[in-house]
């Protein structure tokens, strides 16, 4: 992408100043259509607004909406403005940032154009679904449904052992364009989502997760009248995420803490010339945290182990 100008420029008016990242920071992100979230791993969260889709110049002009990134210049000059005057000239963050499933690698490939603009040391991608698995410790040995309600968009991923293996998306989420989407109408376009699972599926994979009950995340999940709706049309149970609209940046902040202990991640920020890896090192989630306020882990979990990570990484060279 050409390089992004104006350091500063797009940050939300009343955004009190900030001391600057340590050097070798890392950085959760999600870019959802109706807020941004950022996760600092010694800090917690330190942005939670309508920051990239905040009104500008251009009324009605979304950068980020209905499940994709549609202005990657713009998006990257609203989140530099946002994160870049409290980073250090010479700090080069790791940078997990979430992505939708159905977007594919064309969503994965713009969210690492964006950050570049945060000059990171190395990028990690983590689906949604999977995010939301790990901030409500879903055992992820079992298949798991995943309905993800957005503002403007969702999505249902069926995961098993901890991969993508089905997924549906609606251009329908909690924000219609001539107002608030009902309840009813959400639960049912999830409902026939999973419904279209069922169908295609000639194995008993997805019956067995439906079985096992619906994961709710997303803004979606803060209506109290959305989860028996669901369970209402799907005959099965369905549990919304503790905290549901901020489950996408908790769950990447726990991708973050495994891989900053990885011992690829310390070779990434030690001093010196480092070896560029060739493969994605992975890494499975920690043991559950402690809950802070607005759901958000009140500590780092503890150390990792090694195993299976569920995201995707631009190395650590450059």
């Amino acid at each position: 992408m050409s390089p992004v100008h104006g350091r500063g420029a797009g940050l939300p008016a009343g955004t009190p100043p900030r001391p600057p990242l340590p050097q070798g920071e890392g950085l959760a992100l999600d870019m959802g259509s109706a807020r941004t979230r950022v996760w600092v791993a010694s800090r917690g969260v330190v942005l939670d607004a309508p920051g990239i889709n905040a009104p500008d110049a251009r009324p009605g002009h979304h950068p980020v909406g209905h499940g994709t990134i549609a202005d990657v210049p713009e998006t990257a000059r609203r989140l530099d403005g946002m994160l870049g005057p409290h980073m250090p000239r010479r700090a080069r963050p790791l940078v997990v940032v979430t992505t939708r499933v159905m977007q594919g690698p064309v969503y994965r490939e713009r969210a690492r154009a964006v950050v570049e603009v945060l000059r990171p040391r190395a990028v990690l991608t983590l689906s949604t679904a999977r995010a939301a698995a790990l901030a409500a410790h879903a055992d992820l040995a079992r298949p798991l449904l995943v309905a993800d309600v957005g503002a403007h968009s969702s999505e249902v991923v069926l995961l098993v052992g901890g991969a993508v293996v089905d997924a549906r998306s609606t251009a329908l989420g909690t924000d219609g364009p001539v107002g608030t989407v009902p309840s009813e109408e959400l639960g049912n376009a999830v409902a026939a989502m999973v419904r279209a699972m069922l169908r295609q599926d000639r194995t008993a994979v997805t019956a067995a997760a439906l079985s096992r009950g619906v994961l709710l995340a997303g803004g979606g999940g803060l209506r109290p009248d959305l989860v028996p709706l669901l369970a209402d049309g799907l005959q099965a149970p369905v549990v919304a995420v503790r905290a549901p609209h901020t489950a996408a940046v908790r769950g990447a902040a726990r991708v973050l803490y495994a891989a900053q202990r990885h011992p690829s991640a310390r070779a990434c920020f030690r001093t010196g010339p480092v070896r560029p890896r060739r493969t994605a090192r992975q890494v499975a989630p920690p043991p559950p945290g402690s809950a802070g306020s607005e759901g958000y882990p009140a500590a780092p979990p503890a150390p990792l182990r090694r195993g299976a990570a569920g995201g995707s990484s631009s190395g650590c060279g450059s």
